[in-house]
């Protein structure tokens, strides 16, 4: 089980909603398509499933038939990027696929430009867009960066490597959120969007074939969405070892250092290096999965507070409600509302 995918911050839906709101399209058809709830976009805290933002997208683009959301001078009409997926997926090496990439996008929307740049030893995938003003809430650019990186990285089957990912507009309030889209530091106030990239990456080989195209784009956007694990090594082991029943009662520091034969001292040496703590960690895995089970209609509080680990229902309480600001039941309601 992979729990990396289970949440993302309302604030993403929120700024979908305001795109809705300026192109004129029922925002409550589309949340009820989604199966957000209108109060779940009122508190800040909150966070959303992969599966649920995945369908808040796909329904914007459908019904407003623009995969650039009306955040664009033009639009992009919905099945322009599964078009641009087929003419790349022919390619050989990922530098082919960012080149072609660009050049379709190019060819058919005055709307951004797209570029692959190799200048002053920094090779990166740079976006530019026409009119930044359209995208007030900077959503096109935050979701356009990250499918150029997720699905080139699907179509080379790895991780693509970043140095850094650069936006053209000053830090966000959600900006912590950026560490979990992409595994690199983000800069901002630049000049321009762009994936800083490993030099190496773009001799990478295209492993994909039409037939596994065919699937994924019948997937998306939620593999596009559902987030990737970007974790480091000893922060990734930690993690895998709460993917076994019981873990988050039984798996304690002592316990974790254990089954990764090593001393809990050099454990919470190693994690402090990536920038982790073990509580932390198993806090945050604990709230993405509580999440999850919330949009669970059938799966009763008291269920999930012991799939979680906590000794009784209370507990479990008291602990969403440090994280989200509200209780178990009170998130249930809300994201239905």
């Amino acid at each position: 089980m992979s729990y990396e995918g289970y949440s993302i911050s309302v604030h993403f839906a929120c700024s979908a909603i305001k795109a809705a709101q300026r192109s004129g399209l029922d925002e409550q058809a589309l949340l009820q398509e989604a199966g957000i709830g209108q109060r779940l976009l009122d508190n800040a805290q909150m966070r959303m499933t992969s599966l649920q933002f995945s369908r808040l997208m796909l329904a914007l683009w459908r019904v407003g038939d623009d995969e650039f959301m009306g955040l664009a001078p033009s639009r992009s009409r919905h099945g322009v990027f599964a078009l641009m997926a087929r003419q790349v997926i022919g390619c050989r090496r990922l530098a082919s696929v960012y080149y072609r990439m660009a050049r379709f996008y190019n060819l058919v929307n005055d709307s951004l430009r797209l570029e692959l740049t190799a200048d002053g030893g920094q090779t990166a995938f740079v976006m530019r867009l026409a009119d930044p003003e359209h995208d007030p809430e900077h959503l096109l650019r935050e979701v356009f960066m990250l499918l150029w990186h997720r699905f080139a990285s699907w179509l080379v089957g790895q991780r693509i490597g970043l140095r850094e990912v650069h936006f053209d507009y000053p830090q966000p309030a959600n900006h912590a959120e950026y560490r979990l889209m992409f595994p690199c530091p983000a800069r901002f106030s630049m000049p321009d969007c762009r994936l800083v990239l490993d030099p190496q990456c773009l001799d990478m080989p295209v492993v994909q074939t039409p037939a596994t195209l065919r699937e994924h784009l019948r997937r998306a956007p939620l593999e596009w969405f559902t987030r990737p694990s970007y974790q480091a090594a000893f922060t990734r082991s930690v993690s895998d070892l709460f993917q076994y029943d019981g873990a988050f009662r039984d798996l304690g520091i002592e316990a974790a250092a254990a089954a990764l034969h090593i001393t809990e001292r050099t454990l919470r040496r190693r994690l402090a290096l990536e920038g982790a703590r073990f509580q932390a960690l198993k806090d945050g895995l604990r709230r993405d999965l509580a999440i999850h089970y919330l949009s669970q209609a059938g799966l009763p509080i008291s269920e999930i507070a012991q799939r979680l680990g906590f000794s009784e229902p209370s507990a479990f309480t008291r602990a969403f409600r440090q994280w989200t600001g509200d209780s178990p039941r009170a998130y249930r309601e809300a994201a239905r509302a």
